[in-house]
């Protein structure tokens, strides 16, 4: 037999330190965010309004890495309702000044605030008559002074062996422009719905969707008076293609009173009550299940199957008519994960 080598969990010296090293830049990142996040002040705010007011686009614009952190956050407002597009100060000068007009809003970042390109760049924007919005580290710097408000981030040391690189300077600069951005989206009254739409593919999109455009209905439904017996439903209502393997009973008026689904009948059968498939549905269905609305999230959905590990969910309208069934094999990509306690 031959013998395995030994595992060794003794971490290596230079792995130690590249480890230390790395937590130190972390924590120097968390350290400035939170010094950043207590020194907010009323600038904050009339950034907010002048954003809030701005019936045009909010142009974002930034050299660099600073210019990085300009095409995120031009994302970001984008995708949370307010109109954004990034605008580069150098292609500025050179034609590109055509995209910036009356009624938008320049929100330039510099972390030095004396970018030449951008400093370049601000007397024109305000010949055009267009706020300019800075993100920047001093207020008396070009920048600074040039602005109509100026959200400054004090002097922070960049993380690394050099303390060259901008790192937690842009680290800082992008969680300001965030913050600003979805309280700003806040403010608009930004909904959910909304966001929704301008999220519509992948996973995100499927889970921001409401529960009628996913669910089953029509001929994918079994629904069946709850006096009708279960070998009745399940022969009578057979169907085709994809459908739900629960039948939804109904009283007299259309009303769903219970659901009797496949697992339902595998425990008729394991416990040898077969006779019980020539008995009414109404007893040995699940009464009073749990119901959700078309026109709600997908996500609660999700939420409720997961919450009570049930596999059905019935769509029920105002009056309580089942209209539709989310089945967990049709969302199962969206469940949320178990947590161990």
């Amino acid at each position: 037999m031959t013998a395995q080598p030994l595992r060794s969990d003794i971490v290596p010296v230079a792995h130690f330190e590249q480890l230390r090293e790395a937590r130190d830049m972390l924590q120097a990142a968390a350290n400035s965010l939170l010094g950043i996040s207590r020194r907010l002040d009323e600038s904050f705010c009339d950034a907010v309004e002048l954003l809030v007011g701005c019936t045009g686009s909010v142009v974002v614009t930034g050299m660099g890495k600073a210019g990085l952190i300009g095409r995120k956050l031009t994302a970001t407002l984008s995708s949370t309702g307010t109109r954004s597009h990034f605008l580069h100060p150098a292609e500025a000068v050179h034609g590109d000044l055509g995209s910036l007009r009356k009624g938008d809003v320049l929100l330039a970042l510099s972390n030095s605030g004396e970018t030449e390109e951008l400093c370049r760049l601000l007397p024109i924007v305000r010949n055009l008559e267009v706020p300019i919005l800075a993100i920047t580290a001093r207020a008396s710097s070009t920048l600074g002074t040039q602005a109509d408000i100026a959200l400054t981030t004090g002097s922070i040391p960049e993380a690394g062996h050099f303390g060259l690189a901008p790192t937690t300077s842009t680290t800082v600069m992008l969680a300001l422009g965030d913050a600003l951005a979805l309280v700003v989206s806040r403010a608009r009254g930004f909904s959910r719905e909304q966001f929704a739409q301008l999220h519509p593919a992948g996973a995100l999109g499927r889970k921001l969707t409401s529960v009628g455009d996913v669910m089953r209905s029509g001929d994918q439904l079994r629904i069946a008076p709850q006096n009708l017996t279960i070998r009745a439903a399940l022969v009578d209502l057979r169907r085709s293609g994809r459908r739900t393997g629960a039948v939804m009973a109904v009283d007299d008026d259309g009303r769903l009173t219970g659901l009797f689904t496949d697992s339902d009948l595998v425990r008729l059968l394991e416990h040898r009550r077969e006779l019980q498939l020539d008995r009414p549905l109404l007893e040995v269905m699940t009464q009073r299940p749990k119901t959700i609305h078309a026109d709600s999230p997908l996500a609660d959905a999700c939420n409720l199957l997961a919450q009570y590990h049930i596999s059905e969910l019935p769509v029920v309208d105002e009056t309580g008519r089942p209209v539709g069934l989310v089945d967990i094999t049709d969302v199962i990509g969206l469940m949320p994960e178990e947590r161990p306690d």
